[in-house]
């Protein structure tokens, strides 16, 4: 398949560039994979759509303040965008300056975009392709400076600097384990209240992680999708959430990804066959053909034209359906990305 086969127009105002005041207030389009139909629902109609058998699958990723600002000794200015935390005091990030800095070269931190040098710095050491290994080594840990003097990174196409908000907006309120550079932002229309409601009704939840990098917005190049290479994630698909899926699964309930990632994390676990434990990198690319082991249905948000996760979607309901339903949302004014609407998606497979 090509990838203009995944191209919509987007309205630019349709791109939200700020949550709604509430988590669950958005609105959901509902589709189903097999017929095509769509509904317009809201977010907290979620609850109606879940049956007692069914498991909600949560990545459990917290999103890491991974955007610096800084300057070189030479007072050239640096921003930085952590991909990875590799240790405590060592990352791999994206560097982008009027020159690459070479191994040695000391970029000084500032609290804010132009402003003035503050006490921390961070190290060049080294190349990973077009990456850039930084050290945090004779100062304090990592973690320490990324809380001070990091940003939240917010996505390209929220075309505004991060605001204090976002330290917890742009985060899922179950978020646990530090790693993510960018949200997993189906589970950012989930409040405590919703959940509570979601656990009253029986249904059971299970969490996974997946630490989503910056590479989750690259854009495919490659004009045949199968020539595109993804860039690899940290994901850990424990014993215990295997145990909820094949229960779920006897019981005749539906396994229920919530997000993207979490469908990476359950199929990357599945490629035997079955489900696995699976702790490591995973560069799995879902796109049409793909047959699905262990996900049932799926909770989004909408997704970038000629995008992996635009090649995901169509692969769980259809192209044809996938793209119908993307040109309903735009007619019927949905927000789109990180901070727009939901949809609730059921497998084209029989359950």
């Amino acid at each position: 398949m090509k990838r203009s086969d995944f191209a919509f127009e987007l309205p630019p105002e349709l791109i939200a560039q700020h949550p709604l005041p509430e988590r669950s207030a958005s609105r959901m389009l509902c589709l189903d994979g097999g017929s095509g139909e769509v509904a317009h629902l809201s977010f907290t109609d979620i609850v109606d759509e879940l049956s007692p058998d069914d498991l909600l699958v949560f990545n459990n990723t917290r999103v890491i303040p991974a955007r610096l600002w800084g300057q070189k000794a030479s007072g050239g200015k640096v921003e930085i965008l952590i991909e990875r935390v590799t240790g405590s005091h060592s990352a791999v990030a994206h560097v982008r300056c009027s020159k690459s800095p070479r191994p040695g070269t000391r970029i000084l931190l500032a609290a804010e975009r132009g402003g003035e040098p503050g006490e921390h710095s961070l190290e060049v050491t080294g190349r990973q392709e077009d990456l850039f290994l930084l050290s945090s080594a004779g100062g304090p840990p990592l973690a320490d400076i990324l809380q001070q003097t990091g940003h939240m990174p917010l996505p390209p196409y929220i075309e505004r600097e991060d605001e204090l908000a976002d330290r917890n907006r742009y985060q899922t309120v179950y978020a646990e384990r530090e790693g993510a550079v960018a949200a997993p932002t189906a589970g950012l229309h989930f409040s405590e209240e919703l959940l509570a409601r979601i656990d009253a009704r029986g249904v059971q939840r299970a969490m996974v992680t997946l630490h989503v990098g910056a590479g989750t917005f690259q854009p495919v190049r490659a004009d045949n999708i199968e020539d595109h290479q993804m860039h690899a994630e940290f994901a850990d698909v424990s014993e215990s959430v295997c145990a909820a899926v094949r229960e779920a699964q006897q019981r005749g309930g539906r396994v229920i990804a919530v997000g993207t990632t979490a469908v990476r994390s359950l199929e990357s676990a599945s490629a035997g066959g079955e489900i696995q434990p699976f702790t490591g990198d995973t560069d799995i690319f879902i796109f049409p053909g793909y047959r699905f082991r262990t996900v049932d249905a799926m909770i989004t948000n909408f997704h970038l034209p000629e995008s992996t996760l635009m090649m995901l979607v169509s692969a769980f309901a259809g192209r044809e359906h996938i793209m119908r339903a993307y040109r309903e949302a735009i007619a019927e004014r949905y927000r789109f990305f990180s901070y727009g609407d939901a949809m609730f998606i059921r497998s084209r497979k029989p359950y």
